[in-house]
């Protein structure tokens, strides 16, 4: 037996909203998108992230509590090559601004296509930074 099987990617989705957060798994779990938790604010974004260490997390900016900002800045801080998809409506400046200076790997703005996600991940899956 062979293990050059292609290893499968894992993510966390952090979405303060149930439904869209059920969407958006239910559609990565279809594409062959392994999800390992979901969480609803940046607190437990870095506490999964922390504990499960996926390729990928999904991070909606605005959240109550622990915002998507908090989120990001924090998991940065455990690592450094985090790979990190900003979801935000917020089409601001100065939020775009604010993400980039905290070096999110990528924005994704709602209302989303599934198909630019998966472009998205596929992107990610081939820059690996670790």
């Amino acid at each position: 037996m062979s293990n050059l099987a292609p290893k499968e990617t894992t993510v966390i989705v952090i979405e303060d909203d149930p439904d869209t957060a059920e969407l958006l798994c239910e559609f990565l779990e279809i594409k062959g998108i392994k999800v390992l938790e979901k969480g609803s604010d940046g607190k437990e974004a870095v506490e999964l992230y922390s504990k499960l260490k996926p390729d990928i997390v999904f991070i909606d900016v605005m959240m109550p509590k622990y915002d998507g900002f908090y989120a990001l800045e924090q998991i940065r801080k455990l690592d450094p090559n985090a790979k990190i998809i900003m979801v935000t409506a917020d089409l601001t400046t100065d939020t775009s601004r604010l993400l980039d200076d905290l070096k999110a790997t990528a924005l994704i703005y709602k209302p989303y296509e599934f198909n630019d996600i998966m472009t998205m991940i596929e992107k990610l899956k081939h820059q690996d930074v670790r």
